[in-house]
């Protein structure tokens, strides 16, 4: 159950609505070239649009250094977002001052107009209460449907919602009742896959969840921080040294439920190309590197997969980026897709992973924010969320 109150829950009939979103997206040469963030904001766009309401749009970009910085403009989304759209869409060069008001100020009922990157200021990140107070300035209403920023308490996240009535957009309706229910109450047996490089940006979600899931199957990178805490030498492979205590502690809380890859790939270099060898689960030797997950814990993984009524995945269970090394990570998103149960990716790379798949529309839902997702997971309240007003 959503307990905070949404677009529907409001009056927006012709009026200016500010809605954040997470129009974070990568572009090459100009142009646009992963559309999902926008194309994920378009049924809030288009509801309030029906509704004859002004609609700005605010965003951040990349990593600007709080300054102006134009290869992090934001002009190319908001063309991008033109073409998408059947309405014309206008840019305002800055998101606050003279420069946005002018432009909020001419805005019409129907219209839509993108405000230039929020990182520009170094106020956004202070959560400053002057920034927010200049943005809430803008607009009647603040709608927060940036899921992807939830988990930061920014002026454009959280410091507006004190100057303007704050609610949700459907995005962020939606990714929180996928992601609240596995927190809250998932079907079971209800499976926990966590893959990528590195156990230190999990150990929270790691403890959360070896306390809800049936199972939590680890694979990836972080995979051999547990294999060395549990004393085997992984040769040249990525660890993370500073937290082997913490993967041994883990290792002993989860007996019984957490799961490590019983044979890997290893190769002779960090490369495509490189030799490989499936090996079972020990001593890795000097030289080589584990990079994937083995055919038997696909197979073992596969099978707690199958069973499962709810399955969370995050981070993929290899160097999938080399076609050599993504067999691992590609058969658990089969297994996934295939498994029947209510699937959730939680944004970063095993969103790509699925991508490159071809599995994607077989998921029930891919989460467009990773940091996002796994402060959810970790049973820390999102302030972005926070701050929206309860039904």
């Amino acid at each position: 159950m959503f307990a905070k109150k949404t677009i529907k829950d409001i009056d927006v009939t012709n009026k200016k609505v500010l809605v954040r979103v997470d129009f974070n997206v990568p572009i090459k040469d100009g142009v646009v070239s992963d559309d999902t963030r926008i194309r994920a904001a378009l049924p809030t766009i288009e509801y309030l649009l029906d509704k004859n309401a002004a609609v700005i749009l605010c965003s951040h970009l990349g990593r600007p250094k709080d300054c102006v910085d134009l290869q992090y403009s934001l002009k190319p989304v908001a063309e991008y977002l033109g073409t998408l759209i059947p309405q014309k869409v206008l840019f305002a060069e800055d998101c606050i001052g003279p420069v946005a008001e002018k432009a909020a100020q001419a805005l019409e009922n129907g219209q839509v107009l993108v405000l230039e990157n929020t990182r520009f200021h170094a106020e956004e990140k202070k959560n400053d209460p002057a920034m927010a107070k200049e943005l809430a300035s803008l607009a009647d209403i603040f709608v927060n449907d940036a899921f992807g920023s939830a988990h930061r308490a920014h002026a454009s996240t959280a410091g507006i919602a004190d100057y303007l009535p704050a609610v949700a957009g459907f995005l962020m309706e939606k990714e929180i009742q996928y992601l609240g229910q596995v927190i809250e109450d998932p079907e079971r047996p209800f499976i926990a896959i966590l893959g990528g490089a590195k156990v230190s940006d999990k150990i929270g979600v790691i403890r959360n969840l070896l306390q809800k899931a049936d199972q939590v199957l680890i694979g990836g990178g972080m995979a051999n921080t547990f294999f060395k805490a549990q004393g085997y030498p992984v040769g040249d492979s990525l660890v993370e040294d500073d937290v082997l205590d913490v993967a041994r502690e883990l290792v002993e809380q989860g007996s019984n439920k957490l799961r490590l890859p019983v044979d890997m790939v290893i190769a002779d270099k960090f490369e495509d190309d490189a030799t490989q060898k499936t090996m079972p689960t020990g001593p890795v030797p000097d030289g080589w590197r584990i990079l994937d997950i083995g055919p038997e814990t696909v197979t073992a993984y596969a099978k707690e997969i199958a069973g499962a009524k709810t399955v969370v995945w995050n981070g993929p269970m290899g160097v999938f980026e080399f076609p050599n090394f993504a067999k691992g990570t590609f058969a658990i998103a089969k297994a996934v897709a295939e498994s029947g149960a209510v699937s959730i990716i939680g944004g970063g790379d095993s969103v790509s992973a699925v991508n490159k798949s071809g599995l994607a529309d077989k998921i029930s839902h891919i989460s467009t924010g990773g940091g996002a997702s796994l402060e959810m997971l970790e049973g820390i309240e999102l302030p972005g969320l926070a701050v929206l007003q309860d039904k």
